[in-house]
């Protein structure tokens, strides 16, 4: 397997270098540097918009999860992932009108301009350093037990995440957006590409799609009804995890941006489009590797049962194929959301651009550094992990959508949103309860937290 590792991770490094060169040479302003110009078309767009949404998690987390949990993994993203897709077509329009009519930066940095308060900006900036920094921890941590149990003679997994961090800062130092979008191009293929390749080999080794679920029913039948063998795919946990699913284009700035960096409309709708076909074709795949180790790996440690799956049960062309996409996978979405909590930051500064930028550049490396260090903590529940980094954003959705719909949106959702956020970190902490009055907590506070929202837009008077 190393000469193909070798021939693919030339390959793939040599498009990362040409593609960070062509951004260099584009990246005339700031804008240019940090919102590529606002010129992508529809394919970039999608690439990069898909890339940034399934990433590493789903490579490694969601094969995981259907090992884990069962075929209910499919309701947990896809419908969600459908759902998403419809509200996109309505929230790209509304948001590019505001973005078109107020200037953009940054969400936080159109939050200021909308409620007329720096304190709107800084509530969603801290909401998304709070709970993006894990989610970016999680492709890190992801790629690192990976690669440590795949070569655990090599260094150790810290090695692997520092190495990762490296060449992601430097990437994004140099091109910009604009290569970022490049690169998602690169994994959005590659991701595709080799999940198909690796879940068509887990199924032919499991005996075809009608013996694999035959002996997945003798052997745990849990895992082919809901709520799974451990009860996780609830009725609450859906619906939880359909809104904060939903919210995503909303309250995560790596995502909201692309809507925003678009060229047109048209292009936006295409995108929208082709992101829903993708999400159907790039989970798909991750079923039959899940349930395959369900049958080969059931008692086995997550990276176990990834490095087997992926690597070892695979021909060597494809498990170095497998590492490169995986790398991919991780770099693309990483460089997103890092480079994004960077544009934030910079809508809520002003000053010369000169010295805005060198403060922007200083933080995408503060901001690597914290995940770096938040990555060698985490623990190997990424799916899980990933839904709380969705569930905690969402409690910002209200700021955005009001002032997307209205004129001037009242400042006491700073307020209901600001206490939104801190009920879910002592929820985290384990001050709040998991369950209220037997409801889960994040139903109770979309419950609560929505009404209110609700309530005071209906009645707010322009």
């Amino acid at each position: 397997m190393t000469t193909w590792l070798i021939i693919f991770f030339i390959i793939f490094i040599g498009l990362l270098v040409l593609a960070s060169v062509k951004s260099y040479q584009k990246n005339r302003t700031s804008d240019e540097f940090m919102l590529a110009g606002s010129a992508i078309g529809a394919f970039l767009g999608f690439m990069t918009f898909a890339a940034a949404l399934f990433s590493a998690f789903t490579f490694m987390g969601m094969p995981d999860f259907f090992r884990n949990h069962g075929v209910g993994a499919w309701i947990f993203l896809a419908f969600s992932d459908a759902l998403m897709v419809f509200f996109i077509i309505w929230f790209g329009y509304k948001l590019r009108k505001l973005a078109k009519a107020k200037g953009f930066k940054g969400i936080a940095g159109l939050l200021v301009k909308c409620y007329h308060s720096p304190w709107a900006g800084y509530l969603f900036f801290l909401t998304a350093f709070l709970f993006l920094i894990p989610y970016v921890a999680i492709q890190i941590r992801g790629i690192s037990i990976f690669l440590n149990a795949a070569f655990p003679d090599a260094i150790p997994s810290w090695g692997w995440s520092a190495g990762t961090v490296v060449i992601m800062l430097i990437y994004a130092e140099i091109g910009g957006l604009k290569a970022i979008v490049y690169s998602d191009a690169i994994q959005g293929i590659l991701l595709l590409v080799v999940i198909w390749i690796i879940g068509l080999a887990c199924l032919e080794m499991s005996g075809g799609l009608g013996q694999m679920m035959a002996n997945v029913g003798t052997q745990n039948p849990n895992l082919l009804t809901l709520p799974g063998p451990k009860g996780l795919f609830s009725t609450q946990f859906l619906i939880g995890s359909a809104i904060a699913i939903v919210m995503i284009p909303v309250t995560q700035p790596q995502l909201t941006t692309r809507l925003i960096v678009m060229k047109d409309l048209k292009s936006v709708h295409k995108m929208t489009y082709a992101v829903g076909l993708f999400a159907i074709l790039v989970i798909l795949p991750t079923a039959f590797i899940g349930l395959y180790g369900a049958l080969k790996y059931p008692d086995v440690s997550t990276s176990e049962f990834l490095s087997s799956a992926l690597l070892f049960d695979q021909a060597n062309p494809v498990a170095a194929l497998a590492v490169v996409g995986l790398f991919a996978a991780c770099l693309s979405t990483t460089n997103a959301q890092i480079f994004a909590l960077g544009s934030e930051l910079r809508s809520l500064l002003s000053g010369e651009d000169k010295m805005v930028m060198r403060y922007t550049k200083i933080s995408l490396l503060v901001f690597s550094l914290v995940v770096l260090v938040f990555s060698i903590y985490m623990s190997d529940q990424l799916v899980l992990l990933a839904r709380l980094s969705f569930t905690g954003t969402s409690v910002m959705a209200p700021l955005v959508l009001a002032a997307v719909i209205l004129e001037n949106p009242p400042k006491v959702l700073m307020v209901t949103c600001g206490l939104a956020l801190i009920g879910i970190i002592l929820n985290i902490l384990s001050v709040i309860p998991a369950q209220i009055a037997g409801l889960n907590f994040d139903i109770v506070l979309y419950m609560v937290h929505g009404g209110i929202s609700v309530l005071i837009m209906a009645t707010h008077k322009k």
